[in-house]
């Protein structure tokens, strides 16, 4: 049986990762390595993880196209979801992330709004489907 057992985001600083994450979102964290190259988050069923940056070279010998907070935003997206998206879009400007997309109502019924974290990465905030 396969299961999806978490993300890892790139970060330039992971601690500072996680404690935007825990700030924006009220996620709490499993662990930071005393290295401060990796650390977790509970984020329900699924681990959102993050990894420094020299840690991924180490692992990637080809290297890989590392997120920044100028530019477009790379075309895949992390998705949380909220019964306020209003009030989780504040809490995301207030630890420092940027709103692409203010909240709007989708002929669906979902209310979603699309902010970038402090290293970059797109994520999705909404309302849960049905």
């Amino acid at each position: 049986m396969i299961k999806y057992a978490y993300t890892i985001l790139y970060v330039k600083d992971v601690e500072k990762a996680v404690q935007f994450y825990e700030k924006a979102f009220g996620f709490s964290r499993k662990f930071v390595t005393p290295e401060n190259d990796y650390g977790e988050l509970s984020v329900g069923e699924t681990t959102l993880s993050f990894a420094s940056v020299g840690l991924a070279n180490s692992n990637l010998k080809d290297g890989f196209v590392e997120s920044s907070p100028s530019g477009k935003p790379f075309g895949i997206e992390i998705g949380f979801t909220t019964d306020d998206v209003e009030a989780t879009v504040e809490a995301v400007v207030s630890a420092g992330g940027t709103v692409l997309e203010a909240p709007k109502s989708k002929p669906w019924g979902q209310v979603v709004a699309y902010v970038r974290d402090i290293d970059g990465f797109l994520v999705e905030v909404c309302t849960p489907m049905g």
